[in-house]
């Protein structure tokens, strides 16, 4: 456990308050196999079991009891066997003990524990389970096949409430996150030279992910096909003059996360073309910033960025018309086909295993099915202590310009044989974690990593002259 113990105590209380009654039960995660049982991927605990239970070890199961007021912890403690091979840890006595539940039973007891609150007509609360292992003990618990859980809307509901605003000791988490994302991301501007690959740039920042904290917080994406958005490292090495997307974050040994984007060029130069987008990309970053305040909608941020992208293309010749009618028409998303910014926190993109219509949205702001629209993952009303991610980006993605050139899609507003001119361009993404503050917002980390293109121009000059 990371925090307090009084801290857990809270967050429970605080949850058997929200749910009212019913038992509520949160597994953790187990051992995930990568190729044989024995050789399992670096175990990574359930984010909602963290949050509520503090305990980072595989085979346990929190049951919260909303009608009796108590909290238990249920695991086997391991055998001589796994002792030999692991080492001595803590009972799962201890555990509870040290989180501030009511006491420990055997995992065995689970299974009567939920047949005797269902054979008293009391609700059984679960979240949406995500692996496999977990759906099937759900399935035998509740009496059910494992595609057809039933998840709790409450519960859903009272831990969104609750993850979505962020304590002082989670934002120090993050921060610390943040600041190992800067070494990341500085390092790979250090080695953004030509013949590199993008392989070498992604396993030197996940290296340094994993000796700082604990694991990356998401496949890095380290790519000079900025295009694609999920552009992972290859073999390829870098080209001068090529500019090269790297998005990526860290997580700390308290599995808190951060996550943010550069775009260097390759040798330490913009081209004049390639630093025209760079521009409205920084300076759309920068909008939001100033935008993004408590009561304000996120959607309606994105919209302002939308608007002023617009405006700046059609600056360079790129789209035409009137910018409050592309904008409404979706216009600008064959440049930005995805939304300015999500929720962060113990999950990269903060629970968004529990639905993100639930999450990013409310009844008051719904998703859009709107292309480009349809991707933005946080449009509700801005509130102090949530933590988002800002992230503009252009991209020129040649398979998206045939198809809508193809079918005249948005026609009257794209200029569609000047974007031809880019089809080579890729793309340019920047991204930053914020805090949404009393009267503002700020950005995480200690030291920012440079993202004006001057900036980046300047930093990479020396630390790669540091290097020569």
């Amino acid at each position: 456990m990371f925090f307090p113990i009084q801290t857990y105590v809270e967050r429970r209380e605080r949850l058997r308050e929200l749910v009212g009654s019913g038992l509520i039960v949160l597994p953790g995660n187990n051992d995930s196999p990568m190729n044989y049982p024995a050789n399992a991927y670096k175990f990574r605990q359930d984010s909602n079991f963290l949050y509520f239970f503090g305990q980072n070890r595989d085979g346990l199961v929190g049951v919260l009891d909303c009608d009796n007021g108590i909290d238990w912890l249920l695991g086997d403690d391991i055998d001589i066997d796994d002792i030999i091979w692991f080492g001595t840890v803590k009972s799962v006595s201890d555990m509870s003990s040290e989180v501030g539940a009511n006491g420990s039973k055997p995992l065995a007891a689970l299974t009567e524990m939920v047949a005797e609150a269902k054979k008293a007509g009391r609700k059984i609360h679960v979240l949406p389970p995500y692996r496999h292992d977990i759906k099937i003990l759900l399935a035998d618990l509740l009496g059910t096949h494992p595609l057809q859980i039933q998840a709790s809307q409450c519960l859903i509901d009272a831990v969104v409430e609750m993850r979505s605003v962020k304590s002082p000791e989670e934002i120090r988490e993050i921060e610390a996150a943040c600041a190992i994302g800067y070494t990341m991301h500085t390092a790979a501007m250090r080695h953004c030279v030509p013949g590199n690959t993008e392989q070498f740039i992604a396993g030197h920042i996940g290296g340094i992910a994993a000796g700082y904290g604990c694991i990356t917080s998401f496949q890095s994406i380290v790519t000079q096909h900025g295009e694609v958005m999920h552009g992972y490292p290859t073999t390829h090495p870098l080209q001068e003059g090529r500019l090269l997307l790297v998005d990526a974050g860290a997580e700390t040994n308290s599995n808190y996360c951060s996550d943010h984007t550069r775009t260097s060029p390759v040798g330490g130069k913009f081209s004049q073309q390639q630093r025209e987008i760079h521009d409205i990309v920084a300076d759309c970053h920068d909008l939001a910033m100033e935008k993004a305040k408590p009561g304000v909608r996120y959607l309606d941020v994105h919209l302002d960025v939308c608007r002023l992208m617009t405006e700046r293309l059609k600056a360079l010749g790129l789209m035409r018309g009137d910018t409050e009618e592309a904008v409404q028409a979706g216009a600008h998303a064959l440049f930005l086909p995805h939304g300015l910014g999500h929720m962060m926190g113990m999950d990269v993109h903060d629970m968004e295993g529990l639905g993100q219509q639930y999450v990013g949205y409310d009844e008051e702001t719904r998703p859009s099915s709107q292309f480009g629209l349809a991707s933005l993952r946080m449009g509700r009303r801005l509130q102090k202590g949530f933590v988002v991610t800002d992230e503009p980006g252009i991209y020129f993605i040649p398979a998206l310009i045939d198809l809508w050139r193809k079918e005249g899609t948005c026609a009257e507003f794209l200029c569609f044989d000047k974007i031809e001119q880019y089809k080579d361009f890729g793309g340019i993404r920047i991204e930053d974690d914020i805090l949404i503050t009393v009267d503002g917002c700020r950005p995480l980390g200690e030291e920012q990593i440079p993202y004006r293109a001057a900036e980046v121009e300047e930093f990479m000059r020396q630390i790669q002259e540091e290097d020569a």
